[in-house]
């Protein structure tokens, strides 16, 4: 679908009434639950449907791009989503027709997934490792175990959660406002405070029929880039609400230091060579974002098991650069306005804060060893998307 057909001015109007209030709900706690719904009623979530199901079938740079701006918005917005744009992927590549068609045109009439893969327990890719167990009666199947992590599970309409049934550990549909569904709004993280990533507590909930999903190695392929691009795009967009936050900040700051040049702070060249090498940590993460999405998208193109492995040491690489690049200008902007930056009314540690949990996620300390054992060694990494904790 050509992007002229892309409801973007309907996004960016929400991204616009996010961004307004995105300080205030980092400081009260606020779940944006009706800008999310805004964001799903103009489309959002159809993104990667194909247009046969309703969507617009965008490419990945074109969505990582989208998720950039919303994450310039409010940094939680593409981690909310984030579940629901892996389910997405993950029906692009399903092999069951009928699963494909059923879920496929549900999102494309405008139903959300959200996320309940992880345990707090887990520790690896086995069913023992999992307590959420699917239970067999002559009336269907139902699920009953606790998640954490459960991102975009309270905003959904339907949770992918990850269960084990019988010796397998698969993926299947859950209905999110099924009265056997408790969402804990338990999640105590230092930043991205209002993703909802707290426990879902399952008891007795019926998968949906046809509920079984990303059956098979091909389904999931390429899904470990998938999900950490998500969070180098979040990355991006808090880089650049950063800059535009520390240049108000400064144009505002009447008061400067004793070993100033100058008594106007906006005309200080220490103060403005800051603000200067923050564009620059910007501008870093904003190219390797394209890089690492048109790298993606090529190797869905090709479709090669060893072009998504050479991929994922490229994303691997982008993140230790993007990370090491957002949190040191994430930290340096204090310096372009001195005390009055530390208030909790001014918000700017909100950018470090919800910077540095997303750079927890698939730890980075990991990446530098495996780009370096394939240089040196021709070692390719095996997929992991089903071994992430």
């Amino acid at each position: 679908m050509p992007m002229s057909e892309v409801p973007v001015d309907d996004f960016r109007a929400v991204f616009a009434e996010l961004a307004r209030g995105a300080a205030d709900r980092d400081r009260t706690g606020e779940h944006p639950y009706g800008l999310v719904a805004a964001l799903g009623e103009a489309g959002f979530g159809k993104l990667r449907v194909p247009v046969e199901y309703g969507g617009y079938d965008v490419d990945l740079p074109t969505l990582f791009a989208l998720l950039a701006e919303a994450g310039e918005a409010d940094s939680n917005i593409p981690q909310i989503w984030r579940g629901h744009f892996t389910t997405t992927e993950i029906l692009r590549r399903e092999s069951d027709c009928a699963v494909r068609d059923r879920w496929s045109s549900a999102i494309g009439d405008g139903a959300v997934f959200g996320n309940a893969q992880s345990e707090p327990s887990t520790v690896g890719a086995s069913t023992r490792d999992l307590s959420t167990h699917v239970r067999e009666t002559v009336d269907g199947r139902y699920v009953s175990g606790t998640k954490f992590y459960s991102t975009g599970a309270r905003f959904a309409d339907y949770i992918r959660a990850a269960v084990a049934d019988g010796a397998e550990r698969r993926f299947v549909v859950l209905p999110a406002r099924h009265p056997g569904v408790t969402h804990v709004d338990d999640w105590d993280g230092i930043g991205q405070r209002q993703t909802g990533s707290g426990t879902t507590v399952l008891a007795d909930v019926p998968v949906e029929d046809l509920g079984d999903i990303g059956r098979g190695d091909d389904a999931v392929r390429g899904l470990d880039s998938f999900v950490q691009v998500v969070h180098l795009a979040n990355l991006v967009g808090i880089a650049r609400n950063l800059v535009s936050d520390t240049v108000e900040l400064v144009r505002g700051r009447t008061r400067t230091s004793l070993h100033g040049l100058t008594q106007v702070a906006a005309e200080d060249p220490e103060v403005l060579g800051v603000v200067g090498r923050i564009q620059a940590s910007a501008l870093t993460a904003e190219t390797l974002l394209t890089h690492v999405a048109q790298r993606l998208e090529d190797a869905h193109a090709a479709d090669d098991e060893r072009g998504f492995a050479a991929t994922y040491l490229t994303v691997s690489t982008a993140q230790v650069a993007i990370v090491d690049a957002v949190l040191d200008a994430a930290s340096s902007a204090f310096h372009a306005v001195g005390s009055s930056a530390v208030r909790n009314c001014v918000g700017l540690d909100r950018h470090w804060r919800n910077a540095r949990t997303l750079a927890s996620h698939n730890p980075v300390v990991y990446k530098p060893r495996i780009v370096g054992d394939h240089l040196v060694n021709d070692v390719y990494p095996n997929s992991g998307y089903y071994q992430q904790p």
